[in-house]
């Protein structure tokens, strides 16, 4: 039982009558004053598909959390649709709204004095910015994902919204003509839920079940269907439990269960994105955690499933093939999971994962058998060198060009890189430098999925390198290097980088080489200036002054006093 809880208990007298006063007007009846009351964080929105479904989802875990004995309490929570923002300014409040996500949460739940929070988002920053505001919070939480959107379809291939950002490359390529990309533009995206690859949402929705923070089987369910609504009025009776138990976030979220969720990153082919939010995760919960773990994690642990964006699949494809259980079974029998770590449920993975078949099954290709995975090490990388002496992170499994060494050809912002792929002054052989795009620089570190998936279109992903120190849309492949950090803002390397430069990529030795001298390089340091901030009111004003690096999760309250 919370304090909270117990408080409410104790102080039923005269002092608490205007709080209960308040609380009958929102339908509290005398009975209720005793229960449990459980917050619901809605991120229901009509701004994207990803969250447009979310208020159905909500108000069966308002039924849920009633029957099992609890008060519920809604509350909104915001969201960006990084899919409609990406390549305008819109998109630097994309990583910013993760931090004002987690701060409304974390403000409603104490402000209230709430006894546990079910959360429920769709789109990329609605997952890390709940599990950052629980892992603040510790009190009984639980997530619920929105669900994945179903795939769409066009001349017998599978759509997701990255088809679209391809297909403007193809089109400016002259591969495919304007009716075609309008074509795939209007059957993209057929209705409610996250974009559909193993993209940031699809990832991280993944992670949070992998660390036992959602249901099991939960998030790979599409949006649409029945059993998506079935599930989050069960979390709602699973929460509701474990507030009379007491099972804590922070007796979850540990450093073993961490381990866990990337590790299922890695066996999903995930996206960069993971590597950011589990930082700041892992800050939150106050667990130790660096970009060094990652790459140790990678180097022991397959990719075992084929899953867009670089592979065949969507996330409900995965879903039917026995989705994140098997995967994580898998896993567990060749000793790749801590399976002692608790789960919301109050059992261990692995009571949660006991009949789960050890192998998937036959007649699918989604999840491949341990002895034919496909990869045999991880994908997402970390790199270093002159150019990224905190690292960068990269998805290095299936890069035709694992090494790459080349010109620089240097931009200040996405869109002038875009510009230049679209009017094709790019060559094979260019390594493309987009930089000013940080945390600190952009403010709120782009996803640069234009310019990629414009390379992509134009017949130049195996030919052409992209390294830059803002992010990538879990949609992206290709040799393409992101978070580089120190960014350009606070002076790091990339800020250094004249046109014509030579750049070594090395996926192998996972390396970030400027070839220049250490001479050199001090002397441009030397010249070298801060740019006056960009915004100087509003929240990306503040979001500039309080970010921290990338290589530390670009959370917010890293060193406020």
């Amino acid at each position: 039982m919370s304090d909270n809880f117990r408080s409410r208990i104790v102080t039923q007298g005269v002092q608490r009558s205007p709080n209960r006063a308040m609380l009958r007007a929102v339908g509290f009846q005398n009975e209720d004053f005793a229960k449990a009351i459980v917050g619901i964080a809605n991120g229901y929105s009509t701004i994207t598909p990803c969250n447009m479904g979310i208020n159905i989802l909500a108000q069966r875990a308002e039924v849920g959390i009633k029957n099992a004995g609890a008060m519920p309490q809604m509350f909104g929570t915001i969201t960006i649709s990084d899919g409609i923002s990406m390549g305008t300014e819109g998109m630097k409040y994309s990583l910013v709204s993760r931090e004002v996500i987690a701060d409304s949460i974390d403000t409603v739940c104490n402000g209230q004095s709430l006894d546990g929070v079910i959360a429920i988002g769709g789109c990329d920053k609605n997952m890390p910015g709940a599990l950052i505001a629980i892992s603040r919070l510790n009190m009984p939480a639980i997530f619920v994902y929105g669900g994945t959107i179903k795939p769409g379809h066009y001349q017998g291939r599978d759509l997701t919204v990255v088809s679209s950002f391809e297909a403007v490359g193809q089109y400016s390529a002259g591969k495919i003509d304007e009716q075609e990309l309008l074509e795939v533009e209007r059957h993209a995206c057929p209705g409610a839920g996250s974009c559909g690859g193993m993209f940031t949402a699809n990832t991280m929705s993944s992670a949070i079940e992998a660390m036992g923070m959602s249901l099991p089987y939960s998030s790979t369910m599409a949006a649409e269907d029945a059993e998506k609504a079935d599930s989050t009025e069960k979390s709602a009776f699973v929460l509701v439990e474990a507030i009379r138990h007491q099972i804590l976030p922070r007796q979850i979220i540990t450093r073993k269960s961490i381990e866990n969720a990337i590790s299922v990153v890695m066996a999903v082919g995930g996206s960069t994105n993971a590597v950011l939010h589990f930082l700041a995760i892992a800050h939150a919960a106050g667990v130790e955690l660096s970009l060094d773990d990652f790459e140790a994690i990678r180097a022991r642990v397959p990719v075992l499933c084929d899953l867009k964006p670089s592979g065949k699949y969507v996330a409900t494809d995965l879903h039917q093939a026995g989705g994140i259980p098997q995967v994580m079974k898998m896993l567990l029998v060749h000793d790749l999971l801590h399976r002692d770590c608790l789960t919301i449920t109050g059992q261990t993975i692995a009571e949660v994962l006991a009949e789960v078949p050890e192998e998937p099954p036959i007649n699918q290709d989604v999840i491949r058998p341990w002895n034919n995975p496909m990869y045999s090490q991880g994908h997402l990388a970390i790199l270093k060198g002159n150019l990224a002496a905190e690292g960068a992170v990269a998805k290095i499994t299936g890069v035709k060009t694992p090494k790459m060494s080349g010109p620089a050809r240097v931009f200040e912002s996405e869109e002038s890189c875009l510009e230049a792929i679209l009017a094709k002054k790019i060559n094979p052989g260019d390594i493309l430098v987009i930089r000013y795009e940080g945390p600190k620089g952009g403010p709120g570190m782009r996803e640069m999925l234009a310019p990629t998936s414009a390379i992509i279109g134009a017949g130049l992903g195996d030919s052409v390198g992209l390294i830059t120190d803002g992010r990538f849309s879990g949609g992206t492949y290709g040799m393409v290097v992101g978070h580089v950090a120190p960014e350009a803002a606070v002076g790091g390397a990339i800020a250094l980088v004249e046109e014509g430069d030579t750049i070594t990529i090395d996926a192998h030795a996972r390396l970030l080489q400027l070839q220049v001298s250490d001479e050199e390089l001090a002397r441009r340091h030397a010249n070298w200036q801060p740019r006056p901030p960009r915004y100087t009111t509003g929240v990306l004003a503040k979001y500039t002054k309080l970010v921290s690096s990338s290589s530390l999760g670009a959370v917010t309250d890293l060193d406020l006093f």
